[in-house]
């Protein structure tokens, strides 16, 4: 059996760095995965919201099949078939709500400077090295980002310090300096950040998450999210808005968290949604912040690479062709709403497909154990909050067998709990 054979090799030659569940998935279609006895599973954890147009996608499917069979790779030294296409494609949904009209060459509002990354963190560290060196060359020598408490932004020693749990770090000292944490949602205390050193030069950069997706699904306010455009701006310093897990209509109406707060950060990160589970991730920058850094400065081996490109080309016309926006924005509401009938609930946060449910008592992780055993996939941050991210594909159907499973699972959780 798949399940029993990986088990055995990867205990033997893998990290222990995940704790898996004992499921072996062969194959996946829509809002369902299927393991090797071809029993199915509703997803809504979808790779951790990188699945957005569904498992199987034929659309992305047949673009990387294609893509295969012409060309895979041959690094960034060249050009490729598409690359440009995407950017500019980035570019026209980045200025989503602020744009002018488009003129003939495709011009915008905001031109963004866009570099191809393979990952969330990857995105999130070539942003503060856009940062630092703009620090270094406008901002006399800036060198410090602020971020928030709670946040991730990855696991990577600069993503890592950025990241604003102490307990992801311990392990990891002496992680690399010039990161400073302030709560969220404080304007006060990020004020008082910026006004630190001679004129709040020594920092080159404010890192936030519109929504925090692993600290627990916190959305910023929008006074938070205005005043730190504001506050930014007077000072020349950089805003850079981290939109691995919000990005690509997660969060409903609009292609970024960031447009529903009516701001336009200098910088911008991105991942999972862009290539329905293919690992391309993207940098973009507008104004200085997009012309700071020079050949040589940063790279990818694999960044941007043709395969990708096809299947993030394929996923923004799935996207475009499904009105994908106003569907999750109406599912995520009904969601929300049934989500409240839920027994034990002190909070439901979140937006769009990105919800987070916390309860009262440290249920989350039984309850997330019990949904898996009726073939239904979540996740859990911490013993208080589940969370869920299915595929925007998801509807008001899969949503009420959820709920309906859910309600007898909490009830039962909460009655065993006392």
């Amino acid at each position: 059996m798949l399940l029993n054979d990986q088990q055995e090799l990867e205990a033997k030659y893998l990290m222990n760095t995940y704790k898996r569940k004992p499921v072996a998935f062969a194959r996946g279609e829509g809002i369902h995965l299927y393991d090797d006895n071809n029993v199915e599973y509703l997803d809504f954890l979808s790779g951790v919201g990188a699945v957005c147009v569904g498992h199987a996608n034929p659309a992305v499917t047949r673009a990387i099949q294609e893509q295969a069979a012409k060309l895979i790779h041959v690094s960034n030294y060249f050009y490729i078939e598409g690359r440009g296409e995407l950017a500019q494609r980035l570019n026209a949904l980045l200025n989503e709500g602020t744009t002018t009209a488009n003129n003939a060459e495709g011009n915008f509002s905001n031109n963004w400077k866009v570099f191809f990354a393979n990952s969330g963190t990857e995105a999130n560290e070539g942003a503060i090295k856009i940062a630092r060196k703009y620090g270094a060359k406008y901002l006399q020598g800036a060198d410090t980002v602020i971020s928030a408490r709670r946040s991730f932004h990855g696991r990577t020693l600069a993503a890592l310090a950025a990241t604003g749990q102490p307990s992801k770090q311990e392990s990891f000292q002496p992680i690399p300096e010039g990161f400073k944490h302030v709560d969220l949602n404080d304007i006060s205390a990020l004020k008082q950040a910026l006004n630190q050193g001679a004129g709040g030069v020594h920092v080159c950069a404010v890192l936030l998450e519109c929504i925090q997706g692993e600290g627990g699904v916190y959305p910023c306010t929008a006074e938070y999210l205005k005043a730190a455009r504001e506050l930014t701006e007077a000072k020349g310093i950089l805003l850079i808005i981290d939109e691995v897990q919000t990005g690509f209509y997660r969060t409903g109406t609009h292609p970024f968290a960031f447009q529903n707060y009516e701001i336009s950060p200098d910088i911008v990160t991105m991942a999972k949604g862009i290539g329905n589970g293919v690992p391309v991730a993207a940098i973009a920058a507008r104004g200085i912040a997009g012309s700071v850094l020079e050949a040589g400065d940063h790279g990818s081996t694999f960044g941007g690479s043709p395969l990708v490109i096809a299947a993030a080309n394929a996923t923004l016309s799935e996207l475009e062709r499904m009105g994908i926006g106003q569907q999750v924005s109406e599912t995520g509401e009904y969601f929300q709403k049934c989500l409240l009938e839920l027994p034990g609930v002190v909070e439901i946060r979140g937006k769009g497909l990105m919800v987070g449910v916390e309860f009262e008592k440290a249920i989350a992780e039984q309850v997330v154990a019990a949904a898996f055993e009726e073939k239904m996939l979540l996740n859990n941050i911490g013993h208080h909050i589940v969370r869920f991210l299915p595929p925007l594909i998801c509807t008001k159907t899969e949503i009420d067998i959820l709920v309906s499973k859910l309600k007898k699972i909490v009830t039962n959780t909460l009655e065993q709990a006392q």
